[in-house]
């Protein structure tokens, strides 16, 4: 008996940003698989057993829910955000690189979820209207140096730069350098949003300019998006004295 495995993006927190597609697989999947804090995020309900482990096990984690397919199990593997945005999908096709047989016919989906640099430029309101470059700052799985190389890359191209994971307590230096990185290619007084836990209770933005946003550096933590603003992104007034984010979707030729 095969089974089917479908990769859910639950996206960054409220409910309302949760799909329908995405609904409707959890109420058909047996066993949920994910890290815990994602696993804790679905409603318990009968007949679902739920499969809670570590954030740093994502292939045993894709290889448990492969294998739970392939015994004819409906399986839900949860991540938060969009499941292919530096989370599970990939690790469920890396996992199916091992080549077993018994994975050979599971019927596997991934149905995309509402990413966190999509919630947060949202609220503060077109941050994204250029080209942009999205990247995690954390280093478990590839190299400093890389990641730096990567940045400076993005920034002298003049791109948006969205960075998730951008410090834990393993690794608290790691955005002051990435801004400090930054000052090589924007003015002091671009924008720099920090915008954490979109969508959920406890959310808090803020926008400053970079020369702030370097100091306040180490007020971030692994559930802040930081988004770092192009040469042409700026900010204009709306009601009430709100202040939109926005970059626009024209660019100048470049000397």
């Amino acid at each position: 008996m095969t089974g089917s495995l479908t990769v859910i993006g639950l996206g960054p927190g409220d409910p309302r940003w949760l799909t329908p597609a995405a609904t409707a697989a959890l109420d058909a999947a047996t066993d949920l698989v994910g890290y815990g804090p994602y696993v804790g995020r679905v409603a318990e309900r009968a007949g679902l057993v739920r499969h809670a482990s570590d954030n740093r096990v994502e292939l045993d984690r894709a290889r448990h829910a492969l294998d739970l397919a392939a015994a004819g199990r409906a399986v839900a593997v949860v991540s938060g955000g969009d499941p292919g945005v530096f989370a599970m999908a990939a690790a469920v096709f890396e996992a199916l690189e091992d080549a077993r047989p018994e994975w050979a016919s599971v019927d596997i989906r991934v149905e995309p979820g509402i990413t966190a640099v999509l919630a947060a430029a949202a609220k503060l309101g077109a941050p994204l209207g250029g080209d942009f470059a999205v990247m995690s700052l954390s280093d478990n799985l590839k190299p400093w140096d890389v990641v730096t190389r990567r940045l400076e890359a993005a920034l002298a191209a003049d791109f948006v730069v969205a960075l998730y994971n951008p410090i834990s307590k393993a690794r608290p230096w790691q955005l002051g350098e990435a801004l400090k990185l930054a000052g090589r290619h924007r003015a002091a007084d671009a924008p720099v949003a920090f915008a954490r836990a979109i969508g959920r209770a406890d959310e808090a933005i803020r926008v400053l300019p970079l020369a702030e946003a370097e100091m306040a550096a180490t007020t971030a933590d692994m559930a802040t998006l930081v988004l770092i603003g192009a040469s042409g992104t700026r900010t204009v007034g709306g009601a009430d004295g709100r202040r939109f984010l926005y970059t626009p979707r024209s660019v100048g030729r470049m000397p």
